[in-house]
């Protein structure tokens, strides 16, 4: 999460897009779409300063709503007591410096694990299937950028499409997509706090949300909810983070339920997971 940051200026051509999401995977904080030949000024250099200004940041602050004469709530640590049964569904939220941690969290699940897996990543969305098939490759498991109406099966990742938000509904053999292009209230597309809502409404206390790395406060709307409904909320912690503003920002708002790093996240997802 520390040293040198890395900003990728790519291409959305296949080639430029896979080597992108190779090099995030592998370390890099984040990338920008390259404009046409000719269009480099504008709305891309604004672009461009903003996101070097933040990387440069050593961090994020992660909740400029938060009073500065109270200190915030000390996270609890989620103890098995509190998840009896298990998970039946894992939604994961990232940003900056995300799918590093993403990938440090998935490689190290066994063949064996079945909980469905969300992801909403702040990518645009022709980046979205190299994305998907990257997360494959990672995890050992099939991977879909979502559709509207997609069901949710055991041993399955499904990513936002990056022009969407995903929704989880109740149906009759479990659950099922829905995407939703309305305003987030965190401005994002795809945002992650309508899929924390959702997984909140559906799954109530068997619903597990994840925060990684990320610039801003997406997320923590809907980890309120999480929490609300009795569910669990992980943040990855401040070292490993790239930037913490997304983690740093429900974990002063003492809605974490443990703070960790990318391994122990996956360790702890595979300690409390659900066995069918």
């Amino acid at each position: 999460g520390r040293g040198a940051k890395v900003l990728i200026v790519s291409s959305v051509a296949s080639d430029g897009a896979a080597a992108t999401i190779e090099a995030l995977a592998q370390g890099a904080a984040d990338t920008l779409v390259k404009p046409d030949i000719g269009n480099f000024a504008g709305k891309f250099s604004i672009a461009l300063v903003d996101k070097l200004r933040r990387l440069i940041a050593r961090d994020e602050q992660p909740a400029d709503d938060q009073p500065s004469a109270v200190a915030p709530r000390k996270p609890r640590v989620a103890a098995p007591a509190e998840i009896p049964g298990g998970y039946e569904i894992i939604a994961i939220g990232a940003s900056t410096g995300g799918i590093h941690a993403l990938s440090q969290v998935l490689t190290g699940l066994p063949s064996d694990f079945s909980v469905p897996i969300l992801v909403t990543q702040h990518l645009p969305a022709s980046f979205m299937p190299y994305f998907a098939a990257q997360l494959a490759a990672m995890a050992g498991r099939p991977c879909d950028v979502a559709t509207d109406h997609m069901r949710i099966r055991p041993g399955r990742i499904i990513v936002a499409p990056g022009d969407a938000h995903i929704r989880v509904v109740r149906t009759s053999d479990g659950g099922a997509i829905r995407l939703n292009g309305d305003p987030a209230r965190s401005s994002c597309m795809p945002s992650v706090d309508p899929m924390f809502d959702s997984i909140a409404e559906v799954y109530g206390t068997r619903a597990l949300g994840i925060v990684l790395s990320g610039m801003g406060r997406d997320g923590s709307e809907g980890a309120r909810t999480v929490i609300a409904r009795g569910g669990s909320i992980i943040v990855q912690d401040r070292e490993s983070s790239v930037v913490w503003g997304m983690p740093g920002s429900i974990a002063t708002s003492g809605h974490a339920s443990a703070i960790l790093s990318p391994q122990e996240i996956g360790q702890f997802i595979v300690q409390h997971r659900r066995r069918v």
